[in-house]
């Protein structure tokens, strides 16, 4: 196994967005809060930053999957917003193959905006701090796991 593993760039078949915008959005935004709801109560998140969330309404959207998360920061904790009456004060939108890359660490949120990878709109000034956020996240390392051989 090699741990130096890289996650490609990719694009999923037209299909699978085609299929994932019939499907019901609900169960990745609940997972999307619960994460960073998560990140929130493990303290990974910087809590001066918190505060200038509040109330905005903020979408993610995987291109590739047909998947989108609507959510919303409000009273100490993120929230779904199943159906936004309104434009977010931030989106993003992105093949999974970014996302990934952004989570792994491999990527870093303006080179995938300079590449075109990575689709920012909104608040100029929001988007600076949620940018500055996820650049601040110390990320806890798990303990790698020996590998046997059988």
């Amino acid at each position: 196994m090699n741990a130096n593993f890289t996650i490609p760039r990719f694009r999923l078949p037209a299909f699978v967005a085609s299929l994932g915008h019939k499907l019901p959005q609900w169960p990745h935004t609940l997972a999307l809060v619960a994460a960073l709801n998560a990140a929130l109560k493990m303290k990974l998140l910087p809590e001066s930053e918190l505060l200038l969330l509040e109330d905005k309404l903020f979408r993610v959207r995987v291109n590739d999957t047909g998947g989108e998360a609507s959510y919303t920061y409000r009273n100490g904790m993120f929230r779904p917003v199943f159906r936004p009456t309104r434009e977010p004060d931030l989106a993003f939108a992105a093949n999974l193959s970014a996302y990934l890359q952004l989570l792994a660490r491999q990527e870093d949120p303006d080179t995938l905006f300079f590449n075109r990878e990575l689709e920012i709109t909104g608040d100029t000034e929001l988007g600076l701090i949620v940018k500055n956020m996820l650049d601040a996240i110390e990320l806890p390392r798990l303990p790698r796991l020996p590998l046997t051989s059988h």
